[in-house]
């Protein structure tokens, strides 16, 4: 389960990011009140956390994913 809710955070982060990068435009920055207000610094913390934890699903082996999509 958190394996799910990491990825769909970093998910949203990347669309954000492409946003960034594609339009210029900050969706977290505009919904939370600008890229320092501390609700923004919270989102940008928490999708950074779960990029971490998605790096660890590159480590481990296919007996613990077919194990745990079950």
């Amino acid at each position: 389960m958190l394996d799910k809710i990491a990825i769909l955070i970093a998910v949203i982060g990347a669309l954000n990011w492409g946003g960034i990068g594609l339009f210029g435009f900050d969706t977290a920055a505009f919904l939370f009140g600008g890229q320092m207000a501390v609700l923004s610094r919270i989102v940008y913390a928490l999708v950074g956390l779960a990029g971490l934890w998605c790096i660890t699903l590159l480590f481990r082996g296919r007996e613990e994913f077919s194990s745990a999509a079950a």
